[in-house]
């Protein structure tokens, strides 16, 4: 039967649109996943982010350690805990995206010898949740900014690297520096185990391209990517096709995490509008 261009376009567009978003995605972004964060579910160190995040449709979720120790262990080093949240994600079928360190917001990297303690205790409890990644927070009053905080902090973070290394997990970077200063510190560590937790949003508020920079720091330098903007996905600063674009390029694996807001107050609706955003880009 012939058709004519509007007809078939027409009908292929159907098709795509009924069809998994998965096998549209392929194409372009090979091993390409899309998480949530706890803390921007509304549910920061609970177990309960876990089936919310499945329910939503994401395929992963970033959980936090906490930040309120109970002596000399955080919350979410502790097994039971472990074991709960194993359970619940195999049986909501959604993978632990990665683990968040927040207690560096409290103890700081770069001037307390307490926050090595913390990032050693993390590294087997992100191993046993069978993530790959520990995100290593620097903001406000732990942000390093100088030279010389950024060397204290590669410098403290060289061992470290080397028993995440062993446990074939990554520290992830997260910050407002540039890539090339990001970069200042993973040359100073010199492990593969250390890399950068790029965040589309605090680097465009910081001043910098991420379309740039996602592309100068390449697939060896990202382990993880935090996608938001002020408001919902789209209608902000960020131009997202071309961030999705250069996410592709580079043949980037792993998980596009989502640390959005919610502008309407309802988080379930806003995140399921930020997700069909993304997946439409990646389709």
């Amino acid at each position: 039967m012939h058709l004519s261009r509007r007809a078939f376009l027409s009908t292929a567009c159907g098709a795509a649109a009924g069809a998994p978003w998965a096998a549209s995605a392929a194409g372009r972004f090979p091993g390409l996943k899309v998480g949530v964060t706890d803390w921007n579910l509304g549910k920061t160190g609970q177990l309960e982010a876990v089936s919310l995040a499945a329910s939503l449709g994401f395929e992963g979720v970033e959980i936090s350690f906490g930040r309120k120790p109970g002596g000399d262990r955080l919350p979410l080093d502790d097994a039971a805990t472990v074991a709960r949240y194993l359970e619940e994600a195999r049986a909501r079928k959604i993978a632990i995206a990665g683990t968040c360190l927040d207690i560096l917001h409290v103890n700081c990297l770069k001037n307390d010898k307490l926050a090595q303690k913390w990032i050693a205790d993390a590294i087997p409890v992100t191993a046993k949740l069978k993530a790959r990644t520990i995100l290593l927070p620097f903001f406000g009053k732990c942000s390093a900014t100088t030279p010389q905080e950024m060397d204290y902090v590669g410098d403290a973070l060289k061992e470290l690297a080397r028993e995440a290394e062993r446990a074939k997990v990554v520290l992830a970077l997260e910050n407002t520096l540039s890539a090339e200063d990001n970069v200042r510190i993973l040359d100073r560590t010199k492990s593969k185990a250390l890399r950068i937790y790029y965040d589309v949003g605090n680097s465009t508020n910081a001043g910098f391209d991420p379309v740039r920079e996602i592309r100068w720091l390449g697939r060896a330098r990202i382990c993880q990517i935090h996608l938001k903007d002020r408001g919902y996905l789209g209608e902000g600063r960020i131009d997202f096709p071309a961030v999705m674009k250069a996410i592709a390029d580079i043949g980037f694996k792993g998980f596009a995490v989502l640390e959005t807001s919610s502008p309407s107050k309802s988080i379930e609706a806003d995140m399921k509008r930020n997700l069909a955003f993304v997946r439409k880009l990646m389709a």
